[in-house]
């Protein structure tokens, strides 16, 4: 009951806000490529099933703390579901007050097409340096914040914004200049992986090994990937705290810089780690919240020197 009256008062802010901008990108019909969902898309909990379209929640920095800074944040769910409430609004929420305007992105599921939130992922970034003087924000000093399945979508953009099926599309995409991943999906290697990701990813249960080597981000990352900030929890019991560190460790060994913060304990999904985000908050939740104000400053200083 608390989480539903914690949706319908947000749902309330938004409605009544003129700060929060909505923006419809596309929909399967005028995207480049369709996710082959003939919808309606669904509600359930405040999580989005079945999305058809793409749309921006937009925003802008608090004008007496406003840095020039962007993310886009791309909520998580499995590549199932879009977790907005949780992992989009609340963040959006969060970090706009701190000064960096923020689109929350509400991408098209997958569906088996793996290309579409990626392409989706291009046109928030593309939007947001468009219109960057609109907002008051400095188009090289973007990022991109991803949480489980989201942060794979982060993760994959920041690895891959210059592959083939993106130049296809975008021949002028640009890196983004920073990314934090929380509780990120990261590898597509069995021993590791959310497998239920990368089955909505591709459509199939099982990949071949070039499959895996396309969608584990950790393969992908070059001495050219932007610095991240990572955090897990030791206990998730949903996507192995092993994606963080395989992430960590491909940065390291590329000489990229990062921040990492694995907290003892603490279940899948805290989101922001507090009572906007959980029904019940338990000391081990309080703990874990600390990575906002680490996040922040790190946002700060990375796209700062960007």
């Amino acid at each position: 009951m608390k989480r539903l009256l914690t949706l319908v008062a947000l749902a309330a802010t938004l409605t009544a806000s003129a700060q929060v901008k909505v923006v419809k990108l596309w929909d399967n019909a005028s995207a480049p490529h369709s996710n082959e969902d003939a919808g309606p898309q669904k509600e359930k909990n405040g999580n989005l099933y079945n999305t058809v379209d793409t749309e921006l929640f937009i925003y802008p920095a608090a004008p007496d703390k406003a840095t020039g800074q962007a993310v886009v944040v791309c909520p998580g769910g499995g590549y199932r579901f879009v977790s907005m409430p949780r992992e989009g609004h609340e963040v959006g929420e969060w970090l706009s007050a701190e000064g960096i305007t923020v689109v929350a992105l509400k991408y098209r599921l997958p569906n088996g097409h793996c290309q579409v939130p990626l392409e989706d992922a291009e046109a928030a970034l593309r939007y947001i340096r468009d219109h960057a003087a609109e907002y008051g924000v400095d188009p090289s000093r973007v990022g991109i914040m991803g949480f489980s399945a989201g942060g794979h979508l982060a993760a994959h953009y920041s690895t891959a914004y210059d592959c083939s099926e993106v130049r296809a599309l975008f021949p002028d995409s640009k890196p983004v200049q920073a990314s934090i991943l929380c509780y990120p999906v990261i590898t597509a290697d069995p021993a590791w992986a959310h497998l239920g990701s990368f089955d909505a990813l591709t459509g199939k249960t099982e990949r071949t090994p070039e499959e895996i080597q396309k969608f584990s981000c950790e393969k992908l990352v070059t001495d050219h990937t932007p610095p991240a900030f990572l955090w897990h929890t030791a206990a998730d019991g949903g996507v192995p705290v092993m994606n963080s560190l395989l992430y960590a460790q491909a940065l390291a060994a590329h000489r990229i810089p990062f921040e990492l913060h694995v907290y003892p304990e603490g279940e899948h999904g805290l989101a922001t780690s507090d009572a906007r985000t959980l029904d019940k908050v338990l000391p081990e939740h309080e703990y874990v919240h600390a990575w906002l104000d680490c996040a922040k400053k790190w946002l700060h200083i990375t796209l700062k020197q960007a």
